[in-house]
């Protein structure tokens, strides 16, 4: 059931959050305010976290009207104004707040495991803290706005109409061999238009980021991201173990998937446009009318319906316009999100949707973060609201596979195995990737100076470690050079990627348990997401009736329970 808006006791009804002048009163109100005693602290730190609820629900809905009309001149000013003009003016004094919080000298006696958590995360951001990367932040931000506004304007004509990239996907999945290379080459060369500026941009960002971890006396950004992203429970060996499992468990299952695409295709070999068509020459998967979204909102709410009374009231409370906004067209950004306004206490999911069956599962990944919102806003301490992202993509990942049972509500049977089959095959498939972008990363901030051709070698070696040579690329190898500048994490949210794969593991965790009791799965998968960033991760992926593990022990029988599930 959705939580009331928050009611403002500290904040004025009428404050103007766009003007500085008048919030900077109000934290200096907080930072001269006494505090001697625990009751003093657990006060300071609800009206902190007001004020806090209502400058994010301003600044996520700027980025939500921006991602929504990158060609709107002032949706696009408002934005930048909370770039320049606020959130650089705000960071210190928010540092200010987080050191008076230890200085007190009370923290340590609230009592609740919740501000353990909050305090060992304050620690970090503060130990981090440096008034010179403020304005590097900012230019940073700036830069990944006009990322967002290239990608908006990218269109291509195809067969008489204007297309956004995300649309023209839905030809790759003709059974017309020549219309899904003629489909691909045409977006790939619109693409190849800007891999120069867009090099520029990410050498930028490279520049200013390693600019950043220097001010905070950091060896590398990697350590640097480590701590900021408060990655408490596993370290960056971790994640180069975890890509070796991937490498030893499913890229043999991915080859042995592929040389079975190309013998039912019936192909010499396998080239790109080849790998999202239907093997056995069925029509595509049409699950609604990209001009009428409606059918794609429609449908997710009867699978909630099916799935459970408390899903199906909390997806129904999501309405067009305050928070949905699903279909791809011009000057909108690509990709797809969910967005969390902490004062009104609702969610916000945005998306491309192009009449494609992986629009569904972006519906029911992105319904997943908005349950997670819903459940966990109730914590009056805004700062606790949110669990690591490790855990918040197991909630949408989960909710992907719940609803396979019932994704009838789109298909008929025939195309309900198929929708599955693509489904599941797309899990394993991920793995490899998230790897390639994962170890690329790590690359990325260990060899600072590189050169662009030094970039694209690195990309080669890693993405072919993570490929299979089957596939084709003869002739076309100048695309697959620049792939990685598709992958909006890596200009958005450096080291954003390995929670992808880590949360796929707990999800096909929670997914094998509902197949022997769903009722008990759904509701520790509910206890889980209800705790918000309330306990440490591997506390809340146990809450939800999976362990936190991503090592080959965990990876390799989730990963024949895929297979054998596709074999039946």
């Amino acid at each position: 059931m959705p939580v009331d808006a928050l009611v403002r006791r500290f904040v004025p009804l009428q404050l103007d959050v766009s003007d500085f002048s008048e919030l900077e009163p109000l934290y200096q109100t907080l930072n001269d305010r006494p505090i001697s005693s625990v009751e003093d602290l657990e006060q300071w730190l609800v009206d902190f976290s007001e004020l806090a609820s209502v400058i994010s629900e301003y600044a996520s809905r700027s980025q939500i009207d921006y991602s929504c009309h990158t060609d709107d001149k002032d949706k696009e000013q408002t934005y930048l104004h909370y770039i320049e003009n606020i959130a650089p003016k705000i960071k210190p004094l928010g540092f200010q707040l987080q050191k008076k919080y230890f200085d007190c000298g009370l923290a340590d006696q609230l009592g609740e495991t919740k501000f353990n958590i909050l305090s060992r995360e304050w620690r970090e951001e503060v130990a981090l803290f440096r008034d010179e990367n403020v304005p590097l932040q900012t230019e940073a931000a700036k830069l990944i706005k006009d990322y967002d506004k290239r990608c908006g304007e990218m269109l291509v004509e195809f067969q008489g109409n204007t297309f956004t990239m995300q649309q023209m996907a839905k030809f790759l999945e003709e059974s017309d061999r020549d219309v899904r290379q003629k489909s691909w080459e045409l977006v790939e060369s619109r693409r190849a238009q800007d891999r120069q500026p867009m090099e520029d941009l990410f050498d930028h960002l490279l520049e200013l980021r390693a600019e950043i971890a220097a001010n905070a006396g950091m060896d590398s950004y990697v350590d640097y991201m480590w701590r900021s992203l408060g990655r408490f429970d596993y370290m960056p060996d971790d994640c180069s173990r975890f890509s070796e499992a991937i490498e030893a468990v499913c890229m043999p299952a991915v080859k042995a998937l592929n040389e079975q695409r190309r013998k039912d295709l019936q192909l010499d070999r396998l080239r790109p446009w080849d790998l999202a068509v239907d093997s056995h020459g069925a029509d595509p998967l049409r699950p609604f009318d990209p001009k009428d979204v409606e059918q794609l909102r429609g449908g997710c709410q009867e699978i909630f319906n099916r799935l459970s009374p408390d899903l199906a009231e909390d997806f129904s409370s999501l309405k067009f316009g305050q928070n949905l906004d699903l279909d791809s067209r011009k000057g909108k950004r690509p990709g797809g999100y969910q967005a969390s306004l902490p004062e009104s206490k609702q969610a916000f999911i945005f998306m491309n949707a192009a009449g494609l069956h992986r629009d569904v599962e972006t519906m029911l990944h992105e319904a997943g973060h908005a349950f997670h919102y819903m459940w966990s806003c109730h914590e009056p301490i805004y700062f606790l609201q949110h669990a690591p992202m490790e855990f918040c993509e197991v909630a949408s990942m989960a909710m992907e596979l719940l609803a396979d049972e019932h994704i009838n509500v789109f298909y008929d049977e025939a195309e309900v195995k198929r929708a599955v089959k693509k489904h599941l095959e797309g899990i394993i498939r991920l793995f490899p990737w998230i790897a390639t972008i994962d170890q690329f990363q790590h690359w990325l901030y260990t060899h600072a100076g590189h050169s662009v051709d030094q970039r694209t070698a690195a990309w080669r070696q890693i993405r072919h470690r993570f490929s299979d040579p089957a596939i084709d690329w003869s002739g076309y190898e100048h695309f697959a050079d620049a792939m990685w500048q598709r992958q909006l994490h890596l200009y958005h949210v450096p080291f954003y990627y390995v929670e992808y794969g880590i949360a796929q593991l707990g999800a096909l965790q929670v997914w094998l348990k509902s197949r022997e009791d769903r009722e008990g799965a759904l509701a520790k998968y509910r206890a889980g997401l209800t705790l918000g960033g309330t306990r440490p991760l591997p506390e809340l992926f146990s809450t939800a009736g999976i362990h936190f593990d991503f090592s080959e022990q965990t990876l390799r029988p989730l990963i024949a329970a895929l297979l054998d599930e596709l074999a039946s």
